[in-house]
C-alpha cells in the first residue's frame, strides 16, 4: 500500500524532469509488461499512477475492480486481432487495433479485458487518478475507435490524437479531468512539437525505436526502456535519427495526498476500508 503525501509533490516552477527504466514483468505465457510507477518517478508522473507497456496474447488476469482512478486502454495499430473489454457498467466491447478504452471507476467498478482467441494486443494500460472531488462520482466508460481519432499529418510525422487535443486538432475528451494521448509516429530524421497546457505535466515512453526529447532548451534521449517525466514545461520537442514511435501522455497534476492499494487509489485510509469492504461485498458491481 502506497501513501503519498502533499510534501513529496510540490514542484518548482521551473520545468523538472526525470527519467526511469521500467520493470520488466510477465505473467505466465500470455502476458509481458514493461511497467512504470509514480513511486519511481518522484511524484512527476502525477495524475498518473501507472504506466505498463504491454503485449498480451491470452486471457491472463481474472476480472477485477477499480476504484478512485480511471483504468485507460491504449491500443497501438499494429495489434492484431480483437480486445474484449467488459465492465460492470453494461459495456461488451471488442476494440480493434488502434481504439482507446477508457473507465472511469470512480466509487467503484468491476472490469476485464482479454485478447479474442488468435490475437494478439500492443497496447499501453494506464491508471490516471482522479481528483479526491470525484472518487466517489458515479463510474462512466468511453470507447473512442481508432476511425474516429484525428490525425495530425506533416514532414516526418504522423501522430494519432486519442484523446484531448495538439495545437488545434482536438480528440475525444474523456470522462475525467482533461487528458491527453498522442500516437506519435516519427520517419528517420523526422520531429514533431507540442504545446503543453499551462501548468501540465508530461510523460513520454519509445513504444519503438528512439527519439532525442528537447524540453525547454535541454535535450533528454529516450529509448523503449524507459520513460520520461515533466512537470512546468512549455513545449516538448521530439526527432528521431532513425524513425520511432512515442506515446506522450499529459494532464494537469492533483498535488493532492491519495493512498493507493493495487487498484484503489482513494482520498485517505477510511475511504479506502470502505471501497475495500463495499467490493468484498460484491457493491462495486459484476460482469454479466
Amino acid at each position: 500500500m502506497t501513501a503519498q503525501t502533499r510534501r513529496q509533490i510540490q514542484q518548482a516552477d521551473a520545468a523538472v524532469a526525470a527519467i526511469r527504466h521500467g520493470e520488466q514483468m510477465a505473467r505466465g505465457a500470455g502476458f509481458e509488461a514493461l511497467s512504470f510507477t509514480h513511486r519511481r518517478l518522484d511524484g512527476l508522473m502525477d495524475p498518473l499512477l501507472m504506466v505498463d507497456h504491454f503485449t498480451m496474447t491470452a486471457p491472463t488476469f481474472p476480472p477485477h475492480a477499480h476504484a478512485g482512478l480511471s483504468a485507460v486502454s491504449v491500443l497501438f495499430e499494429d495489434s492484431v486481432g480483437g480486445f474484449r473489454n467488459r465492465d460492470s457498467l453494461g459495456n461488451d466491447v471488442v476494440l480493434a487495433p488502434g481504439d482507446l478504452y477508457w473507465l472511469t471507476a470512480a466509487r467503484g467498478a468491476v472490469h476485464d479485458e482479454a485478447p479474442t482467441p488468435g490475437s494478439r494486443t500492443h497496447a499501453l494500460q494506464l491508471f490516471v487518478n482522479l481528483p479526491a472531488a470525484r472518487k466517489l462520482d458515479a463510474p462512466a466508460a468511453l470507447h473512442v475507435p481508432a476511425a474516429r481519432m484525428p490525425v495530425i499529418e506533416g514532414p516526418g510525422h504522423r501522430v494519432r490524437v486519442m484523446t484531448g487535443r495538439s495545437g488545434g486538432v482536438v480528440g475525444a475528451a474523456p470522462p475525467a479531468p482533461d487528458f491527453t494521448i498522442l500516437d506519435i509516429a516519427l520517419e528517420a530524421g523526422g520531429g514533431f512539437a507540442h504545446a503543453l497546457a499551462p501548468g501540465a505535466a508530461a510523460w513520454l515512453h519509445a513504444i519503438r525505436g528512439a527519439a532525442e526529447v528537447e524540453i525547454d532548451g535541454a535535450r533528454h534521449e529516450l529509448t523503449g526502456a524507459a520513460a520520461l517525466a515533466v512537470h512546468g514545461a512549455r513545449k516538448v520537442r521530439l526527432r528521431s535519427d532513425g524513425g520511432g514511435q512515442v506515446a506522450l501522455l499529459s494532464g494537469a497534476p492533483l498535488r493532492e495526498a491519495f493512498v493507493q492499494k493495487g487498484p484503489f487509489a482513494m482520498r485517505d485510509e477510511a475511504q479506502l476500508a470502505a471501497v475495500t469492504a463495499a467490493h468484498a461485498a460484491g457493491a462495486l458491481g459484476a460482469l454479466d
